[in-house]
């Protein structure tokens, strides 16, 4: 039983469940959105298995893709793809199987979410191989996390609204501006390896500064997310903190590289929470 259990942790540990917090409250604040309050126990499930599955997908992948670099990365060497914990075909099988998971439960949702499975599963799986050539891959990953809130609004209403491309576009450079604050830490490796990133090609200056445009165009399209959806204050109230939250971000990081991982995890997985819990109370009150 013992060894299932440890098992267990590792993949766990693959895939950092822990990160979901980034994806699953915009899931949510979309689909609240869209039901314009309480949209029913069974999406819910059904929106955690698709979140949870898709993700699995994506960090399985990502992880497979990245045993040879992983294993020549002090900060990433001990990860259980590349410390004999898991074996690459046991990788692969975890990766398939939540792949699986991920279409079977787009497909009970609705036809309109079955069908944009495929190529939201292309999306995320292509983000594990694009660093190899690009330094795009920080939009990627951006993109990846920003078809949660359009995933979220088809799942109630089978179809794209305005104000959920709005709440997308702001995931997107929300993910994608920190990433750029994340990847800071790899900068000499990246470049010794020969791996694409913003840092290690252009700096750690011109890193901050194009990480800070993000966040900005973060801010402006969920102000325009809370226009389009005709929220109120508790809505915009999310959108100034989440402006407040984010400087707090780039101060930590600008302040001292060291308080990366407490900019990266701390701030950003609150910020999603608080985000959450502000849509929720504009919808009840």
């Amino acid at each position: 039983m013992q060894r299932y259990i440890n098992k267990i942790k590792d993949f766990n540990e693959l895939v950092m469940f822990e990160h979901s917090i980034f994806s699953l409250p915009f899931i949510f604040i979309a689909m609240i959105v869209a039901a314009d309050g309480w949209f029913g126990f069974t999406l819910l499930i059904l929106g955690v298995f698709a979140a949870v599955s898709a993700r699995n997908f994506a960090m399985g992948l990502n992880r497979f893709a990245d045993r040879d670099v992983d294993a020549q990365n002090p900060r990433t060497s001990s990860r259980p793809n590349v410390d004999g914990r898991l074996d690459g075909t046991s990788i692969m099988i975890f990766t398939l199987v939540n792949a699986f998971v991920f279409v079977a439960v787009a497909y009970i949702i609705n036809p309109l979410a079955f069908y944009l499975s495929f190529p939201i599963l292309l999306v995320l799986g292509s983000y594990s191989y694009f660093k190899r050539f690009s330094s795009l891959a920080h939009v990627v990953l951006g993109i990846s996390l920003g078809l949660a809130p359009i995933a979220g609004v088809v799942a109630v209403l089978a179809e794209i609204t305005p104000w959920s491309v709005m709440l997308s576009l702001g995931v997107i450079f929300w993910v994608a501006g920190f990433d750029l604050l994340y990847s800071l830490q790899d900068m000499e490796f990246d470049k010794e390896k020969g791996l694409h990133s913003i840092p290690s090609k252009y700096g750690h200056e011109a890193t901050l500064l194009l990480s800070a445009l993000f966040h900005v165009l973060t801010i402006v399209f969920w102000g325009m997310f809370a226009w389009t959806a005709e929220l109120g204050s508790f809505a915009y109230f999310a959108v100034i903190l989440s402006a407040i939250m984010l400087s707090y971000e780039h101060y930590l990081v600008r302040k001292d590289f060291t308080k990366i991982d407490k900019a990266f995890f701390t701030v950003n997985g609150y910020l999603g929470i608080a985000f959450f819990i502000l849509i929720v109370l504009d919808k009840v009150l």
